[in-house]
Order: C-alpha cells, then structure tokens, then sequence
C-alpha cells in the first residue's frame, strides 16, 4: 500500500497520462513520461527518483493492475534524447519467424560482373572498405543485427551451458555450442552481404525453448533429439524458457555493433561488441570482427570471455562464397579452464573448405580435457579426456525460430522496418529501386552525423552504455544478481 501510495503521488508529479484511444487498446492508458524503479526505499527514495534525469519511455497500463513494460527496464541514469526512446516489447505481439534466410543465387551475372571489376580498378590491396559503397545486387535480404540473432538458432545448447555439473562440462558445453553457432547465420551457398546497420538502428526478437531440450551433461547428445522445429504457437510457454535478444548500431564510423541476450529463469546472459572491419584483398574480401564478448553464467559467478572469428568472401567476381578463418580464443578466469578454436582457411591448392578444431584446456594442470575437428557447417567430432566422443551433425540440429514482432508493430528504427523498403524490392528482383531506398537510408544518416556535428551533439544509443574500450547493456541481469 505504502509503495502505491508513493507510486501514485509519484505519476501525477512526473507522468503525463493520456488516455489511448480505440479499441485496440482495451481501455488502456498510455504512461509517457519518467520510467519509475520499484526498488527499496532505503537505496532510492521517490523523491530522487522524481527530480533525476530518467530516460523517457512509454509503457501500458490498466487501471486495477500491474503496470506492464518492456522486459528492459533502466536502473542506470541515463539521459536520452527522443531520438533513442526505447522501443516497447510486448511479449503478446511476438510471432513465429517465416522468414527464409536462404539466397538461392547462382552467382554474378555478366552485367554485375562488369560493375565489380570497375570497383575493384579503383582499390588497392588491403584498402579499407568501410567507407566505400558496394552494389546492392549484391546484399542479402537482412541486417547485420538480425544475422547476429541468428547465431542463437540453437537457443537449447546456449541454455544448456550452464546446466554443466563441473566447470569442465561447462566450458565443453560452451565449445559445443559455439562450434555450432555458425552454420545457420550463414545459410545458403553464395555469398552475400548483409545491409550495415544504420545508427540507432535496433534488433529486438526472443525464443520460447523447450525445457525438455535444455540438456545438462554432455553424455546426452544434442544431435540425438529429432530434426523437428519449435513452433511458438500452440506451445505452452510454462514449458518453455524465454531467451530475449537485443542489437544496436551505436557507431557509424568506426561501425560498432552491440548485441545482448538473456534468459531470466536460467540466469544467463551474454554481451556482446564487434567493429567489423572489412579490407579489399584482390579477389576476396576479408572482415575482421574486432571485439569481444562476454558470457555470464550468475548461478556458478563465472564468466567466459571469448573472441570472434574472420569472415571472408571468395570469388567475387564468380560465384561467391564465404568461408571463416582466423583462432578464437574463450577463457575463464574463476575455473582456469580456456579453449582455443581455429578457424583453418582453404590453403590455395587442395584441403577441404570449413574446416575448425578446438582444444580445451585446464590451465593450472596444463591438461588437455577436449578437443574437437570437423566443419562448422557439418560433422563436428568431439574427444574428451577420458576417451569418449560425439558427433554433432550441425545439419540435423533441430532450429527453434526466433519469435519477432511483425513490421507493423516495430518502431521506426528496428531493422525490418527500417529495411521494409530495400527487402521488398531485393525480392522482387528490382535492384534499381533497392538501390534508390537503400541510398534514401545512407544519406538521412548522413545529413544526421553533419548535424550533429555541427551542434557538437555526441551519439546516444538507446540500450548499450560505454565502458572502457568497450560496450555494456544498459540494464544487464549479472548487476542484478
């Protein structure tokens, strides 16, 4: 009563309320204002939290009941500016992915093929593409944000991590998983690029996972469940844990992509930052993801920093493709325990393309306790120290869809949205008015990075704040806990 009393006393100081029309909305009543904090009142009184500079968010609420808001809520001061209001998630307009991701092209037609050698006349070896305009005929029909998400298309084997009996089986389960991370953000046979991310551009889904799919000791094989795909809607969500997902572009040059996820009931989440640098080599293109991520797993207080592969595109002028290379280290610090896995590069002549191998390590014992071999984007064999293996077929792994909010109901800068336009026409086969949207997007961002320039107006992103060298979720679950 006393904390409805203060809440109260609270909106009618701080909130402006406007009552929602239609029917839509069921009597509603829009809150657009200060984003209030159920915390103690010995750590934050109401008071301070009237007179503190919060970030504007909008959040529904019916009169009788609890009130209702995104599943991010701040517990940081952070000022915004309107452009970075954060977009509101409810769980309720969430839908089952249809999307295919597959690019069924056979490669570059004679005409494109003309257009590419003029690009290339004009670069040098080891030129930084960055700033440089490629051809749209060339995009895949998704953002950069959204292929990050579908890293995650094995959310059972990310859960599962934590469910390690020792720090052993944790961070096997963790190699386990990232060996299998890759295949399904990377679909189909010709390469192609994802659209860059435009700044301020947002990525929201989240995935309901199976209980009975999250496996705890690696004697139960993830490859043994059925090939069979989740579908969110008769599924009973007490079933299920809920992984939530969020990316950001919070910085166009140098072009820094932020990606956090994390499942409450497990008490998981991951951070992630990467600047993706891309440099012309002849007849590939070669991008390095600089930066780092971090997995935490609070029921154990151990975390896992771990490192991103190298990601090139071959045969450009052909039919191409991308391959992965470059060794990715994880490490822990609490458990001593660390892995290596590398990437190996087709050599020029011979040897088998998407090849990987992983050790892991006990530092303090110097003891080899795994090692795993075979494609990213086919059979991984592991080996582990007291002579047993598993196969994990990448191919059969059962995919459990991402669920996002349709177009309609996205706010202005979340990627398919803001995207809605170049998609379209991507898919309709019409290049020239990808083109001419995709331009439409680059120059606003252009004119916006001037102005602010000009008013001396640093950047603002909505969900990640700067920390060092680098990027941390605004309001992660390890602070909570």
């Amino acid at each position: 009563q006393q904390i409805h009393a203060e809440l109260t006393s609270c909106f009618s100081n701080s909130l402006e309320i406007k009552k929602e029309v239609g029917a839509e909305q069921g009597g509603k009543v829009l809150l657009t204002g200060f984003l209030v904090l159920l915390m103690p009142s010995s750590s934050l009184s109401v008071s301070k939290i009237a007179s503190s500079s919060r970030v504007q968010q909008s959040c529904y609420y019916t009169p009788g009941r609890p009130m209702r808001s995104s599943w991010m809520k701040s517990k940081s001061a952070v000022d915004a500016s309107p452009l970075s209001t954060r977009e509101l998630i409810l769980v309720e307009d969430e839908m089952t992915d249809t999307e295919d991701n597959q690019e069924d092209d056979l490669g570059v037609m004679e005409d494109q093929r003309s257009i590419i050698l003029h690009l290339i006349s004009q670069l040098k070896l080891g030129m930084d593409l960055t700033r440089v305009v490629l051809p749209t005929f060339i995009l895949e029909k998704r953002s950069l944000l959204e292929m990050y998400a579908n890293f995650l298309a094995h959310p059972d084997l990310f859960l599962s991590i934590t469910g390690g009996a020792t720090p052993e089986e944790r961070i096997i389960a963790f190699v386990e998983y990232y060996l299998t991370a890759f295949h399904e953000g990377r679909k189909g046979a010709v390469a192609k690029k994802p659209y860059n991310p435009i700044i301020g551009e947002t990525f929201h889904c989240s995935w309901d996972v199976p209980k009975d799919k999250v496996k705890g000791l690696r004697t139960q094989s993830a490859s043994a469940s059925p090939k069979t795909q989740a579908k969110g809607g008769g599924q009973n969500l007490s079933d299920s844990y809920k992984l939530r997902f969020v990316a950001e572009q919070v910085s166009h040059h140098p072009p820094v992509s932020c990606f956090y996820c994390e499942c409450k009931e497990k008490m998981v989440c991951a951070n992630v930052h990467v600047w993706t640098k891309s440099k012309f080599m002849g007849m590939s293109i070669g991008v390095s993801m600089v930066g780092e991520g971090i997995l935490y797993l609070m029921e154990h207080e151990e975390e896992y920093v771990f490192t991103l592969p190298c990601a090139y595109a071959r045969s450009i002028l052909t039919i191409p493709w991308v391959e992965l290379g470059g060794k990715v280290n994880i490490n822990c610090v609490k458990t001593g325990y660390s892995a290596t896995v590398t990437f190996h590069t087709k050599p020029f002549y011979g040897g088998k393309v998407h090849r990987v191998t992983a050790e892991v390590k006990h530092n303090p014992t110097n003891t080899i306790v795994c090692k795993a071999q075979g494609e990213w984007n086919g059979t991984l064999e592991f080996t582990y120290s007291n002579g047993e293996t598993k196969i994990i077929d990448t191919t059969k792994l059962p995919i459990i869809r991402k669920k996002i909010r349709p177009v309609a109901k996205q706010g202005p800068f979340e990627s398919r949205h803001l995207w809605q336009h170049v998609t379209h026409a991507l898919k309709e086969g019409n290049i020239g008015a990808a083109t001419d949207h995709k331009q439409l997007l680059e120059e606003r961002q252009r004119v916006e990075e001037r102005q602010r320039a000009t008013s001396n107006t640093p950047w603002k992103p909505k969900y990640f704040l700067k920390e060092g060298d680098g990027w941390i979720y605004f309001d992660p679950l390890f602070k909570k806990h």
